[in-house]
């Protein structure tokens, strides 16, 4: 995997809304398996190799299952899903 840019020593500045946002996400009171859920649909989006990889280690640690990972980003077409996850991820 190609290396990226390390965004907390380059800009330690403008890290800190996403702590604070992993601090919030953390507090929600929302189950984990569906904020990694949600986290590995925006690095899908982004495009980020790193992200995606680190996001669905991540997932499967909260008992996510190999099929919800890879249907992912065709959930719409895909009964794994709830409404209340598809909300969260539109």
């Amino acid at each position: 995997m190609k290396s990226r840019l390390n965004h907390f020593a380059v800009a330690p500045q403008l890290m800190q809304p996403m702590l604070y946002m992993e601090e919030c996400l953390n507090t929600s009171g929302l189950e984990h398996s569906l904020i990694e859920l949600v986290k590995l649909r925006l690095s899908q989006i982004n495009g980020c190799a790193f992200c995606i990889h680190m996001h669905t280690h991540d997932a499967r640690a909260q008992g996510e299952s190999e099929d919800r990972l890879h249907l992912l980003n065709a959930r719409r077409e895909s009964s794994l899903y709830s409404e209340r996850e598809c909300a969260a991820l539109a």
